[in-house]
């Protein structure tokens, strides 16, 4: 928790103000202490948001209906003034640390915790259900585990079951992996009652084994998962939870019990008060966060200035750091948790701090894992362009760089993009670098109204977001198909393609493939003959074999660089001499490496600029004078990224006044940029337009530029 600033009330709506749980796009969160003496999460609305009538409304349906729920087990509404000049809301505080990070710490519950869980939770739910209200997002992150108990927190998403949704009824509501096969199939139209049992069935299996019953990765097969396939339930022994388990989570809601039928079906209860019902470890860190809120120290008042007034400057002094993502704090008309891992002064922006003319754009990258190459290649790029900047004589401000390191984790990414938000001084963040780490965080950057510009997570779906602030400025890979086409397929020679489909690429390597294999035959004259193999396929000659036996005259491998290079073998063995491509994701030196001479004349299809592309020129000329070595993949384009919301922000500037995050995004979304590595428009979904790619391809045994990659013909 943080002290509060000079412009920081010290009371509202009868609550005295202690200091800064955090703040968003939105508001800021403060921890309360009322008249009594009892303890409050209260959101204050931001002033450039009252004026907005559509929000009014929004903000006052969401408190209406958390205060109909009445509950032990929900977080209760304790007050709210949604007509006051600055929109308030106040929920009870709870010091608890949330079920998804209780398991992340504690691993999974045993079965006689879990169905007390569920009991408690049901009972909430048919709270819930019985205020005429549907949760829309029962998920881990949702549940407290207070000293007495449980509590289903976010009511910031509820709405009347019968009422008009203020969002498209095809949107997809809710947490992939934890909503219902109906919300995924028919979106916010089909949202009832049933479909938060079934969350509740995910949440419960999750805290079964540790691990979502569908699984983890591409937003798109989360949900065919959960429409198709029987959820993982390996690890769960004792029958009468697996019995409960699969009554909840029955694809068809007909079949599912009521969330009051869930509670009577349970046998185990708890008695108010007692948390004795679950593992003495998972108490011990209840307690260690419920101690840390008795502990605070008393605050002094602040009183609110005038911009007339010089703020004051803060002391040194500290309050404690709260629990972390138990501790709860309104947000909009729902409640969320405040993480445990709150800013240090001395990891800000210090520059910014002393000189209101810096601000910072952030990298979120993966600086130390598993794709480190293309993290570092990102941040080398945002530092060149922001070099580039501060060298103008005519700058309208200073800016500086702060990177950090996400390691491609999800959970150590939820936490870097909560520390970029909580900075002011930080306007747009460039990353992260991969999918998982992408969809992690979006939450986080969209409550903030943070621009998130990534270049190189390319999935085809992510996570459905009631705000926008994140763009996608590259090609998705499912869109890289049309480019491959027109150089494999729309040439004289080629009559079938031969689509080999290793699993071991992941998700966007099976989207690819399938992608690939539909459009053929939708778009163009020739035909296509498919293979799918196991990942860890080791000995690719008999598939091989078999699609050059179906006539198969060029090919197109989807998987890693280790499986283009089996295949790289395989055909030469066969003396295959048509044309030949791999996805981006195998151009990689092993591929070089373990094809060796039957690498020479493959081809790759990329989002992503060669160094010795023409338009990288000068850039690569400075990053070789920098860090003394050409240009990896990736670091083009985020100079592009950095450059685009430097443009933007500067047309935005205005004095030592930044823009609002909320404007910046705005900007950018109507924003056309030319780029070194391609034009740079987004769409409605803020994805890029077009299918701007590159080829590159295996010349004299290296990696070469051969140009923009064709899009004409399909």
């Amino acid at each position: 928790m943080e002290e509060l600033r000079g412009p920081d009330p010290s009371w509202i709506g009868g609550h005295r103000l202690l200091g800064r749980l955090g703040a968003g796009g939105m508001g800021v969160v403060y921890l309360g202490r009322t008249g009594d003496g009892a303890l409050a999460a209260v959101k204050v609305i931001l002033p450039e948001h009252v004026e907005d009538a559509d929000f009014r409304v929004r903000f006052r349906r969401e408190a209406e209906a958390a205060r109909r729920v009445d509950s032990p087990w929900a977080v209760r509404v304790t007050g709210s003034g949604t007509e006051d000049e600055r929109p308030w809301l106040a929920t009870e505080f709870v010091p608890g640390p949330a079920l998804s990070e209780t398991i992340a710490r504690c691993g999974p519950l045993p079965a006689r915790s879990v169905r007390v869980l569920g009991r408690l939770l049901a009972r909430a739910l048919a709270s819930v259900h019985a205020a005429g209200l549907v949760h829309r997002d029962v998920k881990p992150g949702n549940v407290l585990l207070g000293a007495d108990g449980p509590r289903l927190i976010d009511f910031g998403v509820a709405r009347v079951a019968d009422a008009t949704a203020l969002t498209a009824t095809d949107l997809v509501v809710g947490t992939p992996g934890f909503l219902a096969p109906e919300q995924a199939t028919e979106g916010a139209a089909a949202v009832g009652p049933a479909g938060d049992v079934f969350s509740l069935g995910c949440l419960l299996a999750y805290a079964a084994t540790g691990r979502p019953p569908f699984g983890s990765g591409a937003v798109d097969a989360l949900l065919y998962r959960t429409v198709h396939e029987a959820p993982d339930l390996d690890g769960i022994d004792d029958p009468e939870l697996r019995e409960l388990l699969g009554a909840l989570l029955d694809k068809e809601p007909a079949g599912r019990p009521t969330a009051a039928g869930v509670d009577q079906r349970i046998a185990e209860d708890a008695p108010n008060g007692s948390i004795d019902w679950l593992p003495e470890d998972v108490v011990r860190l209840i307690a260690d966060r419920s101690a840390a809120a008795l502990a605070l120290p008393g605050v002094d008042a602040t009183v609110a200035v005038g911009p007339a007034v010089p703020a004051p400057v803060p002391g040194r002094r500290r309050l404690l750091l709260l629990a972390g993502a138990g501790v709860v704090a309104a947000a909009g008309a729902g409640v969320f948790g405040v993480r445990e891992w709150l800013r240090d002064d001395a990891g800000g922006s210090g520059a910014a701090g002393t000189d209101a003319h810096t601000w910072t754009i952030g990298v979120q990258a993966d600086l130390s894992g598993p794709g480190s190459a293309d993290g570092r290649a990102q941040e080398r790029g945002v530092r060149l362009a922001v070099d580039r900047f501060n060298s103008r004589a005519d700058k309208p401000f200073e800016l500086r760089v702060e990177a950090l390191d996400d390691r491609g984790d999800t959970t150590a990414a939820v936490r870097v993009a909560e520390r970029f938000t909580r900075d002011r001084d930080v306007l747009a963040v460039i990353g992260p670098t991969h999918d998982p780490a992408t969809t992690a965080v979006l939450e986080t950057y969209d409550e903030a109204m943070l621009p998130l510009i990534t270049v190189s997570s390319l999935q085809l779906a992510y996570p459905a977001r009631s705000q926008k602030s994140f763009f996608q400025a590259a090609p998705a890979d499912a869109a890289l198909a049309f480019p491959i086409i027109n150089r494999l397929v729309l040439r004289p020679d080629v009559e079938r393609l031969g689509v080999l489909v290793d699993r071991a690429g992941g998700q966007s390597a099976y989207q690819v493939g399938s992608l690939l294999n539909r459009i053929v035959g939708q778009k163009t004259t020739g035909t296509s003959y498919p293979r799918v193999v196991p990942a860890g396929t080791r000995d690719l000659t008999p598939v091989v074999a078999d699609m050059l036996a179906h006539r198969s005259d060029a090919f197109f491998h989807a998987g890693d660089a280790a499986g283009a290079a089996r295949t790289a073998r395989a055909l030469a063995t066969a003396s295959f001499a048509g044309p030949r491509m791999a996805m981006h994701t195998a151009m990689r030196t092993r591929f070089l490496k373990d094809a060796g001479g039957a690498a020479e004349s493959w081809e790759f299809v990329a989002p992503f600029a060669g160094a010795s592309a023409p338009a990288v020129k000068d850039f690569a000329a400075a990053h070789r004078k920098k860090y003394g070595s050409d240009p990896e993949r990736w670091a083009a384009e985020a100079y592009d990224a950095a450059g685009l919301a430097l443009a933007a922000l500067t047309a935005l500037a205005r004095g030592k006044q930044p823009p609002t995050r909320a404007a910046l995004v705005a900007k950018i979304a109507a924003s056309a940029y030319h780029g070194i590595s391609r034009d740079y428009a987004f769409d409605a979904d803020h994805r890029l337009k077009g299918q701007a790619a590159h080829l590159h391809g295996v010349r004299d045994g290296a990696f070469r530029y051969l140009g923009p990659a064709p899009v004409k013909g399909v």
